[in-house]
């Protein structure tokens, strides 16, 4: 009986979060947005766009794959309860297997649906760039930096998102000094800004060897939204310094990155992962864009007014720590989420810390202690 209850009170809460979102999704609309786009699909002239096509084409496999996921859940939930009601009548180990069976996968189904319910900003349906770059560590923080890349690549594809190394500066003896991920799916960046701060990856040292020391490496993770024609802006170009190889290489292998420096913030931008110089210059640009609207969303100013002086990095706070040997543990630092799963996490299993983060977010709360405290700990 008390698995019964327990199935009850959760296919509840579960059937809450369904309704809700329900709710803030409108059916009806949804179904008449995926017909439109599906006529404007039909027309002759639709593929002549090439700037926009994909991003329509997105759109509508996100708007299918969201009827489908909901009218799924809605079956699921429906067997569950049918379950629930012969149970009541009489003890069925079978029946009751399967639905304890079925709630495990609505479960994980509404996770997704639950966080993003989470999700209000005006830019987290957006996707992201995030940029990893090797702070305190030397060589060992390059390949910390290069482990961390491999994390949010799998979480992204994980995420059956769209994924794009757009520049990368290598580490001395491997790893890297800086990377930059173009991840593109709905909500990239709502869950990723969880992921902005620095990441410290700790190893205790055998007292065998190194005197039983700790050693600690850092790489910051920075974040900030894709931008659309929606929130378009241009920056004046005495505002610009632009660097282009001075050689384009030999034939066979041109040098076709670009560097953009905007001079009243000292923000700089590489890009060298395109084909050709305009696409890597346009893609700094892009990269360089959404850099500015991130800072000015964070200091609650215009783009034009931000000043160099008033700048503060936006991952200069240290949110969560890796400890990798010999025992294993990842713990965030704000929400004092832990798990000793460590290989999961580094192959992008990070669901749990965004949801948490995102939650305390969401209820303005604190953990109490500021990351910049347990930073100076780790010196």
């Amino acid at each position: 009986m008390l698995k019964l209850l327990n199935i009850k009170i959760e296919v509840q809460r579960l059937s809450n979060i369904l309704t809700k979102a329900e709710g803030c999704l409108d059916l009806p609309e949804l179904s008449a947005r995926i017909e439109e786009l599906n006529q404007l699909i039909s027309q002759a002239t639709f593929w002549d766009d090439s700037a926009s096509f994909y991003q329509i084409l997105q759109e509508i496999d996100f708007l299918k794959a969201t009827k489908k996921q909901y009218q799924r859940s809605h079956f699921i939930l429906e067997d569950i309860k049918a379950a629930l009601e012969l149970l009541e009548s009489y003890a069925d180990e079978e029946l009751l297997q399967e639905a304890q069976t079925n709630l495990t996968q609505l479960q994980q189904e509404l996770e997704t649906v639950e966080i993003e319910q989470l999700l209000s900003d005006p830019c987290d349906q957006k996707g992201a760039f995030l940029a990893i770059t090797a702070e305190v560590g030397g060589i060992d923080a390059q390949d910390w930096a290069a482990m961390l890349l491999h994390l949010y690549y799998r979480w992204a594809v994980n995420q059956n998102h769209k994924v794009h190394l757009v520049q990368e500066s290598a580490g001395d003896l491997g790893g890297f000094k800086h990377a930059t991920l173009e991840i593109t799916g709905r909500y990239a960046y709502g869950w990723l800004k969880s992921e902005q701060g620095t990441h410290a990856r700790i190893e205790r040292i055998s007292p065998v060897h190194g005197n039983g020391r700790r050693h600690t490496c850092l790489a910051s993770v920075e974040v900030s939204p894709i931008l659309d024609e929606s929130i378009d802006f241009e920056i004046p170009e005495k505002h610009l310094e632009i660097t282009l190889p001075r050689h384009r290489g030999n034939v066979n292998r041109p040098e076709t990155w670009a560097q953009l420096f905007h001079i009243p913030t000292g923000i700089s931008v590489f890009s060298n992962q395109e084909r050709s110089q305009m696409r890597n210059k346009e893609k700094a640009l892009a990269i360089l864009k959404s850099k500015l609207f991130a800072l000015a969303l964070a200091q609650g100013v215009q783009i034009d007014k931000i000043q160099r002086r008033q700048i503060k990095p936006l991952s200069n706070k240290l949110i969560r720590e890796y400890i990798l040997h010999p025992d294993t543990n990842v713990k965030d630092l704000r929400t004092n989420v832990e798990t000793l799963a460590a290989t999961e996490v580094l192959d992008g299993k990070i669901d749990l810390f965004i949801k948490a983060y995102l939650q305390q977010l969401n209820h303005a709360s604190s953990v109490g202690k500021e990351p910049l405290d347990n930073f100076k700990s780790l010196l």
